[in-house]
């Protein structure tokens, strides 16, 4: 099924912003939505936010000319999760494609006009992602990523890349250390940070899957959509400045959440594809790999409060000049 986009309404898009305590990058990132011609309409799914802080986002991204597409706020329902606020911020939605974008990420002016003009040269069912970058302007963990195996996740979790890093036993899920390709290129797997895909093959499997709460809801979704027929791209024309972990919540909560969530995708999809003791194997490497992070909070955070400050002073530091690369874009 080619797509066909000459015959959709002028502004095709529906985008879709999930806020979780996003603070100050929030009103930025709406604000490069608004200045996307094809985005008819914003859902901003709130799962929780300080009193008045997405209403003041909201002022803040008004252009003086009071163009852009508006903004809907979902509210009401609590911390339901990443994927569930997906679904519920697409089943809002009434145009024929969906962008999805993190509350901390930054869509280049022209962006999603890319990405649109990419699906004219694709046959449906497609999905893509642009590159996303950091703050200081160099390619992001996540963006463009292998399928994820059980094995892959054993050799990341244990290090075994390091014995070999070209064998392509020991290659490693995330690529961004890999050279970047040029051009519009499948991608196995690219990031829930922001994606473009039709509404109607986003339903067509169900949207996500909501018993992931936080992280791999993604990867369990390009590789549903791969097995569905779907191809997933992965564009390194479009950039998308993302300054990740800007939400309020405990890090080591969501290391947890991410672990059991990977553990969740792999009986779902390899359920029964490596011999148990293997899969037991894998299991503890996870479980060991977040306790070692576990205590390497710990002991920080020991060194902290005996008073050893350069550290906490760094923390800071960094902290300001986040700020002031936010108030700077």
């Amino acid at each position: 099924m080619s797509a066909d986009l000459s015959n959709t309404q002028a502004a095709p898009v529906s985008a879709v912003i999930v806020s979780y305590f996003t603070g100050p990058v929030l009103a930025r990132s709406i604000s490069s939505l608004r200045e996307q011609p094809e985005i008819g309409e914003i859902f901003l799914v709130d799962n929780g936010n300080w009193e008045g802080a997405v209403e003041a986002a909201i002022a803040a991204a008004e252009t003086e000319e009071g163009s852009g597409a508006p903004v809907t706020v979902i509210s009401g329902h609590g911390n339901v999760g990443f994927a569930t606020a997906c679904n519920l911020g697409a089943r809002c939605a009434t145009r024929d494609y969906l962008l999805f974008l993190n509350p901390d990420a930054i869509m280049e002016p022209g962006g999603v006009a890319q990405l649109l003009r990419n699906g004219r040269t694709l046959s449906r069912p497609w999905m893509i992602g642009p590159k996303l970058v950091d703050p200081d302007g160099g390619e992001q963990q996540g963006g463009r990523r292998a399928t994820l195996t059980p094995w892959r996740a054993f050799v990341e979790a244990t290090g075994l890349y390091r014995l070999a890093p070209q064998h392509p036993y020991f290659r490693r899920f995330n690529l961004h250390n890999d050279p970047c390709p040029g051009e519009l290129c499948p991608t196995p797997t690219i990031s829930g940070a922001c994606f473009l895909l039709s509404r109607e093959d986003y339903f067509s499997i169900d949207g996500m899957d909501e018993r992931y709460f936080l992280h791999v809801e993604d990867v369990d979704f390009c590789l549903r959509f791969g097995n569905a027929g779907g191809a997933v791209y992965y564009n390194p024309k479009v950039v998308v400045l993302h300054f990740k972990s800007s939400s309020r919540v405990n890090a080591m909560r969501v290391e947890r959440r991410k672990t059991m969530s990977m553990l969740l995708y792999f009986r779902t999809h390899f359920s029964g594809a490596y011999p148990p003791p293997f899969t037991w194997l894998v299991w503890l490497a996870l479980w060991t790999a977040f306790g070692l992070k576990l205590a390497r909070r710990a002991v920080m955070r020991a060194i902290a409060l005996v008073g050893i400050g350069p550290l906490s002073r760094a923390r800071r530091r960094r902290a300001r000049d986040l700020a002031t690369r936010i108030r700077a874009r």
